[in-house]
């Protein structure tokens, strides 16, 4: 990493307030260059303050941009952080209304050129696509990272039509805990303690909303751009990370946004987990990512052209439409520094160099049960009924980089499912999005699926490559909850999560299909009787890719020379950093994810700390920032499960915040706690939000909902 000192531009900071039409002030960081010439304005918009969460981050891009040219713009969402109003759901109209007024109040500065790109990461990301489908007009480009273009079916609530029992539960607790913070006197004075009470009294876990919409309804319609691709005006950078849960909305918007001339859309999925390709967090390799969307900028916001450019002379595309990292074969671990692999182009999406190539159940190695080889006689439909606590080892839903984010050896996981393995008789490149077609008796009105798709070694390692589900209630579309009539049989189709990754020769694919999937997938009530799978009906379809010397059309692979050339990236570089500081301590830490089993009860709990302090890069432990902040958060999620009873899920959240300014003195601390079981006909949810000011409890309060399960 290339700590970079000195740039084209001095620049400088300062803190604003921007007035809204409704009398509402949003706090906002703008770092500007020091110039008589008015200059493009790049806006990062998300309600995770700005002068304490994210500022380490913030401090490594938006002084960077600045120092290039341009007016870098950080805003908390209304109710958050610093800025007054009430807080409301995420990507609510209110935030999106309100980002949309934003862009226009920055355009209309006399330091603005009146052109504004906007970018983001996760939720910042998600935005930034919604507000240009809102189409202001200032708004020419948008740099969307680790996005969601679909909010029920690729984002940290719904999977398959599934209950995301592991995010959907965590992210509630969070926000519940971050909305509860206090704004910080030292930035808006005595009225910081009326502002947080009035915000408490206003506090509403999300949970709540996103458990009552289990179908894909009007709700999460709102805010999901592939509702209508064509709103979007604006040029638009996908970038994502293969081990990042969103990487698909990088391929649905390369492929659906076609309105856009061709210079103004382009996709990048590297190695990554959800981060920003530039922090080095594994896994690697890093790349210079402030470069690349600078050269966006230039294109898009400053109308500069050439050979450095997004686009050539003439408005030919001088790069690929779509770059992807493609992993070489790699034992399983839960964490790698980098990964060995290879980049390539592809002209479009769906790509010219990728083509379908069936897989036949019926011909794989069945280790279901053992039967005559399939050239003697088809093979006989099998049972697959999966432990209730298989997934344990299924890895974060949303890895960070963290020691034990990824998914390690699946060879447990792959004893509690059917598998169908074939043998990799020459090295097999995938790109793109497997898809399975399972012909499926079920025995329950309910019920799920989960396909795994695996690289398994000589030895017997076993690595996870992609998955997907799909809830039996959403076979006919995410939008009805349709129950089965037991004992009928039906074909039912999904993808899985896009990869790229190259099988080796010797190796063996292995196609793991599962009835359960704790804790990712909620399981149904009445799923512990599985269902029968038909290998003669069934068939697994790989998007293969051609390789070295087997290019398709006029795209060569990375190496080789043709069209494009190779695909380089500069040395990832970004501005000093801001300074927190990371005590030492002696405490004994939480492990990142335990897993737990009482033998006699049949249960099993996974903990995990979503805060770990491993790599002393995340936000756990206490931090100590140069204005005089003292930040100190702890947490830890349960997820428990009887190994026989779909009934007995339950997961717990508990959060712990302390802010402290020795300073003023101000000290406050925020302890939640959000939890959900079930029955057979509802989820029930228990949260509660204590707040202190000193040793004085300022604001209680606790929730208890009963929520009808009606597909989920």
């Amino acid at each position: 990493m290339k700590i970079r000192t000195s740039f084209p531009y001095e620049t400088t900071r300062q803190d604003v307030r921007i007035p809204l039409s409704d009398g509402t002030r949003l706090y906002a960081r703008v770092w500007r260059p020091m110039t008589g010439e008015p200059v493009p304005a790049l806006l990062e918009y998300l309600p995770h303050r700005l002068t304490d969460w994210t500022a380490p981050r913030d401090w490594q891009r938006h002084p960077w941009y600045a120092g290039h040219g341009y007016a870098s713009v950080r805003v908390d969402v209304r109710g958050h952080g610093n800025s007054e109003g009430m807080p409301g759901d995420e990507y609510s109209p209110v935030e999106l209304r309100d980002g949309a007024e934003v862009i226009e109040w920055l355009a209309d500065q006399p330091w603005c050129s009146g052109r504004v790109g906007m970018f983001g990461i996760s939720w910042g990301g998600c935005n930034a696509l919604q507000i240009a489908a809102l189409a202001p007009e200032p708004l020419e480009a948008v740099v969307t990272v680790c996005s969601s273009d679909d909010r029920y079916d690729n984002d940290v609530h719904y999977m398959g039509g599934s209950v995301l029992a592991v995010d959907m539960h965590a992210w509630a607790a969070t926000m519940l805990a971050s909305v509860s913070r206090p704004p910080d006197p030292l930035y808006v004075g005595d009225a910081w303690r009326d502002m947080w009470l009035w915000r408490l009294e206003a506090v509403e876990p999300l949970i709540h909303i996103w458990l009552s919409h289990q179908t894909r309804d009007s709700y999460w319609q709102h805010g999901s751009v592939c509702e209508d691709y064509g709103a979007i005006k604006a040029a638009v950078l996908a970038v994502g990370g293969w081990h990042d849960p969103y990487r698909d909305t990088v391929l649905r918007l390369v492929e659906r946004l076609r309105h856009l001339p061709d210079d103004r859309v382009r996709g990048l999925i590297g190695p990554w987990s959800h981060q920003y390709p530039d922090r080095g967090l594994p896994p690697g390799p890093a790349i210079g990512f402030l470069q690349e969307t600078l050269r966006w900028w230039d294109r898009h916001l400053k109308g500069i052209t050439g050979p450095d450019s997004a686009s050539g002379t003439g408005g030919v595309p001088a790069e690929p439409k779509l770059r992807c990292w493609i992993s070489d074969s790699h034992p399983p671990a839960t964490v790698y520094e980098e990964l060995a692999g290879r980049w390539v182009g592809e002209p479009s999406w769906p790509s010219p160099n990728v083509g379908f190539v069936p897989y036949g159940l019926g011909d794989a190695a069945s280790q279901a049960a053992a039967q005559p080889p399939a050239h003697i006689r088809a093979p006989a439909p099998v049972l697959v009924r999966s432990p209730m606590h298989t997934g344990l080892d299924a890895g974060r839903f949303c890895p960070l980089g963290n020691d034990a984010d990824l998914p390690p050896d699946q060879r447990e996981e792959d004893g509690k499912s059917v598998c169908f393995d074939f043998r990799v008789e020459r090295e097999t490149w995938i790109l793109g999005r497997p898809r399975v077609r399972l012909r499926l008796t079920s025995r329950a009105p309910r019920g799920q699926v989960v396909a795994r798709l695996c690289d398994v070694a000589p030895d017997g390692a076993s690595t996870l490559v992609t998955r997907g589900a799909l809830n039996f209630s959403a076979r006919r579309g995410r939008d009805k909850a349709v129950e089965w009539t037991p004992g009928t049989t039906e074909d039912l189709d999904f993808e899985l999560n896009g990869i790229g990754h190259a099988f080796p020769p010797g190796h063996r694919i292995r196609l793991a299909v599962s009835s359960a999937y704790w804790p990712w997938i909620w399981p149904q009530p009445g799923s512990e009787a599985g269902f029968l799978l038909d290998p003669a009906g069934s068939t697994l379809e790989l998007p293969v890719r051609a390789g070295t010397g087997e290019a398709i059309g006029t795209i060569d692979t990375i190496g080789a020379t043709g069209a494009i050339g190779a695909i380089t990236f500069s040395e990832p570089e970004q501005a000093e950093p801001l300074g927190v500081v990371i005590p030492l301590t002696l405490n004994e830490q939480r492990p990142e994810r335990l897993v737990v089993r009482d033998v006699a009860k049949g249960e099993w709990r996974l903990e995990v700390n979503p805060l770990p302090h491993s790599r002393l890069r995340s936000s756990g432990g206490t931090r100590a920032y140069p204005d005089g902040l003292e930040l100190t958060e702890d947490a830890v999620d349960t997820y428990t499960i009887n190994e026989s009873d779909p009934l007995s899920a339950r997961t717990r959240s508990d959060r712990s915040i302390r802010l402290h300014r020795p300073e003023l003195p101000w000290d406050v601390r925020i302890d939640t706690r959000s939890e959900i079981a079930c029955d057979a006909t509802s989820f029930i949810t228990s949260d509660e939000v204590v707040c202190r000011e000193g040793d004085e409890v300022v604001f209680h309060r606790t929730w208890e909902r009963r929520i009808p399960r009606t597909a989920g």
